[in-house]
This record gives C-alpha cells, sequence and structure tokens, in this order.
C-alpha cells in the first residue's frame, strides 16, 4: 500500500466574505472528490475571508499510480480560478 497527502495553502485574492470564498473553494473540492476520487476537506483557515487550507489524501497500490495522481491534483488545483497557491505540503505515508 503506498498513501500521501498534500495540503494546499490557498489565497481567494476576489473574496470579500466567508460565503464568496466557500463559493471559489467549493468547486475545487467537488471536483477533487468527483474527478480524481480523493479524499478531500477544507482543514484551515475557515473563519478568514481570503485563505484556505484544503488537505488531500490518497491511496493506492502502485507507487506509480500514486504519483501520477498527485502530480494531476497538484496541477489541478494549481491552475483553479479564482485562487492562488501560496504553499504545498506532502507527506509520504512509509509501509514496510
Amino acid at each position: 500500500m503506498h498513501a500521501a497527502a498534500v495540503c494546499f495553502d490557498l489565497h481567494v485574492p476576489q473574496s470579500r466574505s466567508l460565503k464568496a470564498k466557500r463559493s471559489a473553494i467549493r468547486p475545487i473540492l467537488d471536483t477533487l472528490r468527483n474527478k480524481y476520487r480523493v479524499s478531500v476537506a477544507e482543514v484551515d483557515h475557515q473563519d478568514q475571508w481570503q485563505r484556505a487550507a484544503i488537505a488531500v489524501a490518497l491511496v493506492s497500490g502502485d507507487p506509480g499510480q500514486l504519483r501520477n495522481l498527485l502530480e494531476s491534483v497538484e496541477r489541478f488545483v494549481a491552475n483553479a480560478p479564482d485562487v492562488e497557491v501560496i504553499d504545498v505540503e506532502t507527506a509520504w505515508l512509509e509501509t514496510d
């Protein structure tokens, strides 16, 4: 088994309210869930208008497939409209 978790720290520059921020973040979360079939959640900055942190968990039996999926997810978030990626942190689960 191979697993990774990636956290994206995002800036939502056009947001002027929490509702506007959620409307910018929601399509990203929904697409990651539905298109890429990964677990995803907003994990930090819930009370800030222009900041968001989303975490994505990925699991695969093949390390190559996991790397490809991780790259696709990172590319999708980096190209998402209405948000700017401030930072990306990736953690890998080590198995024996």
